[in-house]
């Protein structure tokens, strides 16, 4: 009973604060759907990526019928559902049809080609908004901090993945593929995903998104062997065992593991949770048992290879005889201190070389501070928060990697932008986030945007390069050939 005494006192209180917004604009002339929409509460979310989306998507199912409007920098939304995926893995990419009914709704807007931050401030999004969340995601590298980083050959995963999935700031990448072996530093899905597109037989990628750039010079390719390398041991690599099966299962390629390195784990798997479990012992498959005759026939086919490396820490990348490009990677060999997920490397006095022309640096992506008004921790790259609440920032939400760090898979970010969104509804039945006051929306910052000369892209405009790009893609069997500059990308959303 008390349950519903609080439902009902929570749907009288929406009803009275409804109504008391609705009749102070009755006088207005206008009255109408405009100024129906005008009285809402009105939210923005700064990014389209999955935390942006999820969020929205949320929001739109609250009882106070929001009006949620989406900032993005670049011309398309998806952010790395577009980006990030791989090309290989267009079942991941239909959640863009998800996002797509949301940007549809009648109560959301989206707005590309607006660089917050940049083109309007935060503050003046909180001026304009009842609530402003921040959902634009983790785009800078982690360094590695070794010797030897910055020489030609050695490259960041995001600026590697960027570079085949069509971002703008990667079209120019080019990387050097004239090299026999790649290194990859990390061992989560990502770093599983650019050893894949290394090592994938072309015939496969030419019927999916990836660029032509990005197909031609794989097709050109002289890698043939990549090795994966982290700095603990079997029982604590961060990938899934969907992307190892994966990589197992890659035509024309054979798995290269040390026995050694998975000494005493074949005694501690049956303790493992269960997803941690079938991960193990489908590496310990791999790694220590004599394949079936068929998968051995398989494996002395294949004319490539690829490898898991373990308790092994970048020291330095080490140059050609010219000084300029990579030649080799120096590790260090690692003990483990601690047991499970806690286990800590350790670098030990032994070191080994590893002769490569291509490394590429998977260790991580981190967050950006975008305006100087908004609380940030640098060193955790995170906007500090609770349950999406800013600290110290009435107001002020965030969503995402932004808000968690560069954790999880598209379905964490779900969760965790969802509990944005509810944090923030709490706010608003509770009081603590005041929506009685009309705001201007988007009608404010449109008008700032025309004055600064920044035109946005719309969903409708954004269809327009989906058309273009599908169209392209019809031509050559690929499900789109992407635009690859924003030029080109503002030149279709507007003719």
């Amino acid at each position: 009973m008390a349950g519903y005494k609080r439902l009902f006192n929570k749907a009288t209180l929406w009803t009275w604060r409804r109504s008391r917004w609705i009749s102070r604009y009755e006088s207005s002339a206008a009255f109408g759907d405009a100024a129906y929409s005008s009285c809402r509460p009105k939210v923005c979310i700064v990014g389209s990526g999955p935390a942006g989306f999820y969020t929205a998507q949320h929001l739109m199912k609250a009882p106070q019928d929001l009006e949620v409007d989406i900032y993005e920098r670049l011309p398309v939304p998806f952010g790395l559902v577009r980006f990030g995926v791989a090309p290989d893995h267009p079942e991941v990419k239909n959640v863009i049809n998800t996002f797509t009914q949301t940007a549809k709704h009648a109560r959301c807007s989206f707005y590309g080609n607006v660089n917050i931050g940049k083109d309007v401030s935060v503050q003046e999004l909180q001026q304009a908004y009842h609530a402003v969340i921040l959902s634009y995601g983790a785009e800078a590298n982690r360094s590695m901090g070794i010797p030897g980083e910055d020489l030609a050959g050695v490259y960041s995963a995001k600026d590697f993945v960027g570079w085949y999935n069509g971002l703008p700031s990667c079209r120019e990448l080019s990387p050097d593929l004239s090299c026999e072996t790649a290194v990859v530093l990390g061992q989560g899905n990502v770093a599983l995903d650019v050893a894949r597109i290394l090592l994938s037989p072309t015939d496969i990628l030419k019927k999916t998104d990836i660029t032509q750039p990005a197909l031609e010079a794989l097709m050109e390719s002289k890698v043939r062997r990549v090795l994966i390398v982290g700095r603990r041991g079997p029982m604590q690599v961060a990938c899934t065992i969907k992307e190892l099966r994966e990589m197992v299962n890659l035509p024309g390629t054979r798995p290269e593991m040390l026995p050694a390195d998975f000494d005493g784990v074949l005694e501690a798997v049956q303790d493992l949770p269960r997803p941690r479990k079938r991960l193990t012992e489908l590496m310990l498959k791999v790694a220590l048992q004599l394949p079936a005759e068929k998968e051995q026939e398989r494996r002395n086919m294949s004319t490539r290879s690829w490898g898991l490396r373990f308790f092994r820490s970048p020291l330095q990348v080490l140059p050609s005889p010219d000084g300029t490009t990579a030649a080799a990677i120096r590790l260090a060999v690692n003990k483990l201190e601690g047991s499970g997920e806690a286990a800590r490397a350790v670098l030990t006095n032994e070191v080994e070389d590893v002769t490569c022309g291509l490394v590429i640096s998977s260790i991580g992506y981190k967050s950006l501070l975008i305006d100087p008004s908004v609380p940030f921790d640098s060193h955790r790259a995170i906007v500090p928060n609770q349950m999406g609440r800013v600290q110290q920032a009435a107001g002020l939400y965030c969503s995402g990697w932004l808000k968690t760090g560069p954790t999880g898979v598209i379905a964490t970010t779900m969760n965790n932008s969802f509990d944005t969104a509810r944090s923030l509804m709490e706010d608003m039945d509770s009081g603590k986030l005041d929506v009685s006051t009309a705001k201007s929306g988007a009608q404010s910052i449109r008008s700032l945007l025309e004055k600064r000369e920044v035109k946005p892209v719309t969903f409708s405009d954004w269809e327009k390069i989906d058309r273009v790009e599908t169209r392209r893609g019809e031509s050559t069997g690929k499900p789109r050939e992407k635009l690859m500059t924003v030029e080109e990308m503002l030149q279709v959303a507007w003719t």
